[in-house]
């Protein structure tokens, strides 16, 4: 699904979702159409600073269609996009492009999905889950969120709501620097692996993964699913590089 003309919207509001991340709500465009798992390219408009790295990111789209608005979430970082974007007050216009990307559920649901996640690279998985859940889907949802303390993931929270209200959604989160949190956590703590995924999953081999978060986690991820023996035709990724 693609549009040719870029849309325009404004910030309804923001909200931090986890240390050093923050989501911005904007206003859904009318006609705007999207599946769970895509992105947008958004522009902020004569901004008041700018660098070398341009007025425009790419954002997976962490709302689902049935929600009002239009949700990203994004890392806080020291550029000059970031910091417009961090300090901008409701109201503010800005254009978006898209929808855009593959990362998106099977329509059918006669194999599982798997979501390998790690700290930023939730915000596709949260459309999905979250639209699955609203339309009461058929496919059986298997998500392992990886972080390095309870503070860095968004969602997490939602995420385990979720699937106690969907029997078909199961939710693996794993901190890999718990030693580091001020939480009390009673989860899973070490990286996402082979072991991990088998004592979780009925059958490493048969779902369908998905895997979304920096470059480094993606290309890790790919090695666990290789020495399972994963069909790589059932593996899609995208990488969050700088986010």
């Amino acid at each position: 699904m693609t549009n040719p003309a870029p849309y325009r919207s404004r910030l309804v509001r923001s909200e931090v979702v986890a240390e050093g991340t923050i989501a911005f709500h904007f206003l859904k465009p009318q006609g705007f159409e999207f599946r769970p798992g895509q992105s947008i390219d958004l522009t902020l408009i004569d901004p008041p600073e700018t660098d070398g790295e341009g007025n425009t990111r790419a954002f997976s789209i962490a709302s689902a269609p049935f929600e009002d608005d239009l949700m990203i979430a994004t890392r806080m970082r020291d550029t000059a996009f970031k910091r417009v974007l961090g300090k901008a007050s409701a109201g503010i216009e800005v254009k978006i492009d898209g929808p855009s990307g593959s990362l998106v559920l099977r329509r059918k649901a006669d194999r599982p999905a798997v979501f390998l996640a790690g700290g930023i690279g939730i915000t596709p998985f949260r459309s999905i889950v979250r639209q699955a859940e609203y339309e009461k889907a058929a496919h059986q949802l298997w998500l392992f969120y990886s972080n390095r303390r309870p503070e860095d993931a968004p969602f997490l929270d939602l995420f385990g709501e979720c699937a106690r209200d969907n029997p078909r959604f199961h939710f693996i989160a794993t901190m890999t620097q718990i030693d580091k949190s001020r939480r009390n956590w009673t989860g899973g703590t070490g990286f996402v692996t082979q072991s991990m995924l088998a004592q979780y999953l009925p059958a490493i081999q048969g779902p369908i993964y998905y895997l979304a978060g920096p470059p480094g986690m993606v290309a890790a991820m790919r090695h666990v699913l290789a020495d399972a023996e994963v069909d790589e035709d059932d593996i899609r990724t995208e990488e969050f590089s700088g986010y």
